[in-house]
């Protein structure tokens, strides 16, 4: 089947950028608390409902996040559709696994994860993709197992032409919290929490989070 254009650009985009991409980030979680505690209150929340403990993190990136989750306890993993971004997550995350795949279609047993985590990871997605994406979500969780999503919050798209020093060709979808919250309901996603908070002084929009959960039976 042949690859949509946007996808094949958002990885090409992704596998130059990947080692500055990197470097520039590589405190950025130091400086967002509130993130930090969303991403904390997963892994307890994980934990709290007794399934598996293996969290998914799904659009890892360079593995920073990956790194911060095994770091709070969690069995973590990452994936993300470049391998340019996955190499350097091999290369600077020691005895982590990193795989090359894409949201829309896990190579993951169903049913298989405690808790995915998806931080920003499908902010470059039309809304059908990411049906599709949620829909995996929703398959690779355990009943009662949960989800965490950060985006940007907006109604809006944005063309990138250049990021992270480098020439990239890339569409950012920024969504209102209401409407991710209904894309996770029709995925069979029930939320739970959410959080909103303002932009530091390095982003241009609030950023939102969701927590949601795969229901029981």
């Amino acid at each position: 089947m042949t690859e949509a254009a946007h996808v094949t650009a958002t990885r090409r985009s992704y596998d130059t950028v990947a080692a500055d991409y990197a470097r520039l980030l590589a405190g950025q979680l130091d400086a967002v608390p509130l993130d930090r505690a969303v991403i904390a209150g997963l892994v307890e929340e994980v934990e709290r409902a007794g399934g598996p403990r293996t969290i998914g993190d799904l659009g890892c990136g360079t593995g920073r996040v990956t790194s911060h989750l095994r770091s709070l306890g969690a069995d973590a993993f990452g994936v993300d559709l470049s391998p340019g971004m996955v190499a350097v997550a091999r290369a600077t995350c020691s005895g982590v696994r990193f795989e090359v795949g894409s949201t829309t279609a896990l190579d993951l047993p169903d049913a298989s994860l405690g808790g995915v985590l998806s931080r920003y990871s499908t902010v470059h997605m039309p809304e059908d993709e990411l049906a599709s994406s949620f829909a995996e979500f929703h398959r690779v969780l355990v009943p009662a197992g949960r989800l965490l999503i950060a985006f940007e919050v907006g109604d809006e798209r944005v063309r990138l032409e250049r990021a992270y020093g480098h020439e990239v060709a890339l569409d950012v979808y920024r969504r209102s919290p209401d409407r991710v919250a209904e894309l996770l309901a029709a995925a069979g996603l029930v939320e739970s929490a959410r959080l909103v908070r303002e932009p530091d002084p390095e982003e241009k929009t609030p950023q939102g989070f969701l927590l949601a959960r795969r229901p029981r039976g």
